[in-house]
C-alpha cells in the first residue's frame, strides 16, 4: 500500500511467479497489476488484480480503507489480469456498485455466470463525470486501447489519468529497470496494431492538465510527462523514435549469418550511429519486433526455405504487418542454394504496407559467399548510410545537386543565438542565382527566427522530404521558440559547419547560408543569403505544398462548423466573416492561407 496523493492510494500487487504474460511475452522481472482507492466522501476503488492474489489485493484495499467502506468499483477494463476479483468485490462489498461501461457490463456476464449486479450497476457513458465529492472522475472511452470496452479515467482534483494499459510495461514495481525498453515492448506487442485508436485518445488527452499518470501495469509517472507522451506519439503515429539500423536474420549451416555480420561492419564503419543485429531462431521475438519499430531502417536476411522462407523470419514479419509496419526503409539478403525465392517472398509480405521504401540493391547468396555478395553488400551499406555520410564531415561540402531539391516545397529553417537553437517552417525559399549560387528566404517578422537571422545573419534551410510526419509541423510550426526548446526530444544532433543545427530526419539535403542583404517587406523580411554549404542526404522526393495537404496534414473536424479553416495547419475560426488582418494563433499564417468551411 503506498499513498499517491493525500487521498489516492495504491493497493495493487507483484507477481514474480508469471513467466509468460498473456501466455507468450517472457517476464524475467515478473508483472505489476495496479489498483487503487480514491478516498473522498465516497470511495471509489480502480479496477481489480489477477485471481491468483485475491487475499492480498482484498487486504490491501481493507487496508487502505481504515474501517471504511467503499461506495464504487470503476472497471476500466475487462481482461482478467484486471477484471478476475469483481465477484470476489461484489461478495465482500455488497452495497457498493459497480461503474462501467455497456461493452464492459457484457463481457463481465460472459466471465462471471453467477454475477447479478441487480440495483448495483452503472452504466457510464462517455465523457459523462463521476462526483466522489472533491474528486470529479470523467469517464473518456478508449476503445480497441487495446480491448473495445476499454475506457480511461481523469480526477480532476488530483488531475490524474488513470490510464488503463496505457502506458504500462513489463516488470514487477520493485525491480529497478529502464522504463522506455520494457513499455516499448508491452505497447508493441500488445497494442502495437491500434496506433490509430491510441492517437484518438492521445488528442483527448492534449485537453487535460495531467499531473500524474496511473498505468495498470508498471510504475506511476509523476515527472517529466511530457517524455512519456511524446513515446506513445512516436510509438502510435509509426514514427521513427531512435536513428539506426536493425538487421534481421536467420541462417542454417550460417553463410547468411557470415553477410550479415559482414554488413553490419560495414555500416559501423560508414558513421552509422546504432546497428542492432538480431537471430531471429535464438532472441525473444518480442524484442525484435520492438526493435524493427523503434529504428528506421531494417534489413532482412534469410534462406529459401521448402520454396518459402525461414518459419522464424515469416513469423516475424507477420509480427511487423500484423501491427501495421510502415514508413520504414528496408533491404533485403536472400541465400538459396538452387532457386532462391526468399526476397520475392519477404516483398511481397509486405505489399499492403504504406511507405515502404526498398533498398535498390538486393544481395543474393548462391549458398555461401561470393565477391560479387561482397561487393553487392558494400552498395547496399553505400545506401543505408547515404544520410548519415552526408551529415559527416568527410562529405563533399559543396554539392550543387543540393539545390535542385528546392521547390515550391516546405522547409525548415535552423538557427541559433548563443547556446539556443531555434526552427521555423517555411515555404518560401528560392533560388535566384546560380553564380553564385544565391538562395532569397522570406519570414514573417513575427517569428522569432527571424529575430535570431537579424542578429547573426546565417541560417540553414532543411530540406523537407516525403516521409515528414505531422509532428514535424507540429514542432516547428505551431510552437515559439522564445518559450521553448524545439530541439528538446531530437536525438543525434549534428550541426553544420555554421555551427547550426542540421534535422536528424525527414530530410533529403540542407544548405547553410550566409545573408548578403535584407529586404523589408513590410510584414515579412527577406534574406538573400549566398551558400557556404550544401549537401544531398538522399533521393526521397521534396514535400511540397500540395502533398502536405493531400497527405499530411489532419483533415480538420468541420461537421456542423460555420467559419473558416487555416489551410496550413487546421485551424478553425468559427464566424460569419474572417478580420482582414486576422493571424493563426498556431501557425501564424495571415487571413490569405484560410478558406470558408463547406
Amino acid at each position: 500500500m503506498k499513498k499517491i496523493t493525500d487521498s489516492i492510494v495504491y493497493i495493487g500487487v507483484d507477481d514474480h511467479k508469471v513467466d509468460l504474460f498473456e501466455g507468450q511475452y517472457d517476464v524475467p522481472n515478473g508483472m505489476a497489476y495496479n489498483s487503487y482507492v480514491i478516498l473522498d466522501e465516497k470511495i471509489a476503488v480502480m479496477d481489480t488484480v489477477d485471481k491468483n492474489f485475491t487475499h492480498e489485493w482484498l487486504d490491501n484495499l481493507r487496508d487502505a480503507l481504515n474501517g471504511r467502506t467503499p461506495d464504487y468499483l470503476i472497471v476500466q477494463h475487462m481482461e482478467p489480469d484486471h477484471s478476475a476479483n469483481i465477484l470476489n468485490f461484489t461478495k465482500a462489498y455488497p452495497d457498493a456498485k459497480i461503474v462501467a461501461n455497456a461493452k464492459a457490463f457484457t463481457m463481465m456476464n460472459n466471465f462471471f455466470e453467477d454475477i447479478d449486479l441487480t440495483d448495483r450497476q452503472l452504466t457510464v457513458g462517455n465523457g459523462e463525470t463521476l462526483s466522489l465529492g472533491k474528486h470529479d472522475l470523467t469517464f473518456v472511452f478508449a476503445p480497441m486501447v487495446h480491448w473495445p470496452e476499454v475506457m480511461v479515467t481523469y480526477d480532476s482534483h488530483d488531475k490524474v489519468l488513470f490510464s488503463a494499459d496505457g502506458f504500462g510495461k513489463f516488470g514487477a514495481l520493485d525491480t529497478d529497470e529502464d522504463w522506455a525498453c520494457e513499455a516499448r515492448r508491452y505497447y508493441f506487442g500488445i497494442v502495437g496494431k491500434y496506433g490509430a485508436q491510441v492517437q484518438a485518445l492521445l488528442k483527448k488527452a492534449a485537453d487535460l492538465d495531467i499531473q500524474i499518470i496511473c498505468p495498470l501495469h508498471g510504475p506511476l509517472l509523476t515527472e517529466n510527462l511530457g517524455y512519456y507522451i511524446n513515446l506513445y506519439n512516436t510509438w502510435s503515429s509509426y514514427g521513427v523514435e531512435s536513428e539506426g539500423i536493425m538487421i534481421a536474420y536467420t541462417s542454417v549451416y550460417g553463410n547468411t549469418k557470415k553477410a550479415v555480420e559482414m554488413l553490419a561492419d560495414m555500416l559501423k564503419a560508414k558513421g552509422c550511429p546504432k546497428v542492432v543485429v538480431c537471430d531471429l531462431a535464438r532472441e525473444d521475438m518480442a524484442e525484435a519486433v520492438e526493435d524493427a519499430f523503434r529504428y528506421g531502417k531494417l534489413v532482412l536476411a534469410t534462406t529459401t526455405y521448402n520454396a518459402d522462407i525461414f518459419p522464424f523470419m515469416r513469423s516475424f514479419i507477420e509480427h511487423l504487418t500484423e501491427r501495421g509496419y510502415q514508413g520504414r526503409t528496408i533491404g533485403l539478403i536472400e541465400n538459396g542454394s538452387w532457386a532462391p525465392l526468399a526476397a520475392k517472398v519477404m516483398k511481397g509480405m509486405f505489399e499492403n504496407c504504406k511507405n515502404i521504401t526498398w533498398l535498390e540493391t538486393t544481395v543474393k547468396i548462391m549458398s555461401s559467399m561470393s565477391k560479387d555478395n561482397k561487393d553487392q553488400l558494400e552498395a547496399m551499406s553505400e545506401e543505408l548510410c547515404r544520410d548519415y555520410i552526408a551529415r559527416a564531415d568527410i562529405a563533399p561540402k559543396n554539392d550543387a545537386s543540393a539545390l535542385f531539391k528546392i521547390g515550391y516545397g516546405l522547409y525548415v529553417i535552423t538557427c541559433g543565438v548563443g547556446e539556443k537553437d531555434n526552427g521555423l517552417i517555411v515555404n518560401t525559399v528560392t533560388q535566384v542565382t546560380n553564380t553564385p549560387n544565391r538562395i532569397a528566404v522570406t519570414i514573417n517578422k513575427q517569428n522569432y527566427s527571424h529575430h535570431i537571422i537579424k542578429q547573426t545573419n546565417k541560417m540553414n534551410v532543411n530540406c523537407l522530404s516525403v516521409d515528414a510526419p505531422f509532428k514535424v509541423f507540429e514542432q516547428f510550426g505551431f510552437q515559439s521558440g522564445r518559450n521553448v526548446d524545439k530541439f528538446a526530444d531530437c536525438e543525434n544532433i549534428t550541426k553544420s559547419a555554421n555551427g547550426l543545427v542540421v534535422l536528424p530526419r525527414y530530410i533529403n539535403a540542407f544548405m547553410s547560408l550566409e545573408v548578403e542583404q535584407y529586404i523589408d517587406l513590410d510584414t515579412h523580411g527577406m534574406f538573400i543569403c549566398k551558400v557556404t554549404e550544401a549537401r544531398t542526404i538522399n533521393d526521397k522526393e521534396t514535400m511540397t505544398y500540395t502533398y502536405y495537404q493531400d497527405n499530411v496534414k489532419p483533415k480538420p473536424e468541420t461537421d456542423g462548423v460555420k467559419g473558416f479553416v487555416c489551410k496550413i495547419c487546421g485551424y478553425i475560426y468559427e464566424g460569419e466573416t474572417l478580420p482582414d488582418d486576422f493571424i493563426c494563433p498556431l501557425c501564424k499564417h495571415g487571413a490569405a492561407d484560410f478558406e470558408p468551411i463547406k
